[in-house]
């Protein structure tokens, strides 16, 4: 059992069931009344976030959560194949438990967030970067590299994303996945 005090952001607590996420937590302590936490929480069967407000001293119970990394094989259309990397056990995760299932590549390293003790995923998180290659985008013009003008273009898995004017088709471009925005061209 864990108090108000113990909060922090990352815990897993157990709220009417389902497992919670704290993403962000303020202690409040009114000049007049009875001190209280306000929280901002994510759902990690569903990924609502909502928010709560626990009295000071309030018992939480915490859930335990594995981090474990694991290789993207494939889909099959209705879920995606993952590989544990250190004992090549696979298992099958949904698309609504990653965070960005469009940018996912074959053979990329992912976070598999895991509830200790049921052994059940409970979300994927992709690596905050990655480097992909360009499929489609309009021809840019010669001379326009000095504006921050945008334009839109397909990287190799499907997904669009919008990139400056002097990339081109078949470049490899590095891509902020947690935003879904162009980063750099790639170094290699």
């Amino acid at each position: 059992m864990a108090s108000t005090s113990d909060i922090r952001n990352g815990m897993c607590i157990d709220m009417n069931g389902d497992p919670y996420q704290v993403m962000e937590f303020l202690h409040v302590k009114p000049g007049k009344g009875a001190a209280f936490v306000r929280t901002k929480l994510r759902n990690l069967n569903n990924g609502r976030v909502l928010e709560n407000t626990f009295p000071a001293g309030s018992k939480l119970t915490e859930v335990r959560i594995e981090t474990r990394e694991y290789q993207y094989l494939y889909t099959d259309g209705e879920a995606f194949h993952f590989m544990n990397n250190d004992d090549y056990n696979q298992v099958e995760i949904q698309k609504d438990l990653i965070n960005a299932p469009n940018f996912l590549k074959e053979g990329m390293n992912c976070k598999v967030m895991f509830h200790a003790d049921e052994d059940r995923p409970l979300s994927v998180e992709l690596p905050l970067t990655y480097t992909y290659e360009i499929t489609y985008t309009e021809p840019g013009i010669k001379g326009n590299t000095a504006t921050n003008t945008l334009k839109p273009a397909t990287i190799d898995t499907g997904a669009e994303i919008r990139v400056p004017l002097f990339i081109e088709n078949g470049e490899k471009i590095v891509v902020n996945i947690e935003d879904k925005t162009y980063r750099e061209r790639s170094k290699d």
